[in-house]
């Protein structure tokens, strides 16, 4: 039997990997008839870092409304240019590595996790660690990874190079 996603997930954070993923959601979404929860997590560790000292909380406050911007045109793209229109926005402030495996799959009885496979650099990856990586391990429902073409020639030429 096929498994039907009703609620898809699509954590985005402003990088191609990010778009791309949230193209081939629409595309799984149009097969199932399901809903995509569209969203972006400001990550109040590097808040906090970043602009210690600025605790009236106005950065939070400009942070979301940047957040909440930039989802609003990916939402009118995919209107504009798909006709899809069976999607909502969130905003949440935490760790992106729990609130995306556990906490809104929970909270929004999602059933698939589509993501890019990293949105961010090398550098930030070996800092942070991959919130992807952790997602794909930890999340309580399926989780597709998407790649770019360009990752899977990376992925290629290293398989390449061990050989």
């Amino acid at each position: 039997m096929d498994k039907v996603y009703e609620n898809i997930l699509v954590p985005v954070d402003g990088s191609q990997e990010a778009k791309l993923a949230l193209e081939k959601a629409v595309a799984v979404a149009k097969r199932n008839n399901a809903h995509i929860d569209l969203l972006n997590v400001l990550d109040t560790r590097s808040v906090t870092y970043n602009y210690a000292g600025m605790s009236d909380g106005s950065i939070t406050y400009q942070l979301v409304n940047e957040s909440k911007e930039y989802l609003n045109r990916l939402v009118e793209h995919l209107r504009s240019t798909d006709g899809f229109t069976n999607a909502d926005i969130h905003i949440r402030l935490g760790n992106p590595k729990t609130v995306i495996a556990y906490d809104f799959p929970h909270d929004h009885k999602v059933d698939l996790i589509m993501m890019g496979a990293s949105g961010l650099s090398a550098m930030q990856r070996a800092v942070m660690g991959s919130v992807t990586s952790f997602v794909n391990r930890n999340a309580i429902v399926d989780v597709l990874v998407i790649r770019t073409t360009v990752q899977n020639e990376q992925i290629e030429n290293n398989n390449k190079k061990k050989k």
